[in-house]
């Protein structure tokens, strides 16, 4: 029973390690975007 209990936990790192990578690679120019309007916002 513990093992399953590990697997499921593995299977989430992974999953969530794997979604932060996958959002960051197609999203890059959008958070790029973000990050340039917020320090024309700061510097006005």
């Amino acid at each position: 029973m513990e093992w399953i209990i590990l697997l499921i936990l593995a299977v989430a790192v992974v999953v969530v390690i794997g979604g932060g990578l996958w959002a960051k690679k197609y999203f890059r120019h959008e958070i790029e975007r973000a990050k340039r309007i917020d320090r024309a916002n700061k510097n006005q």
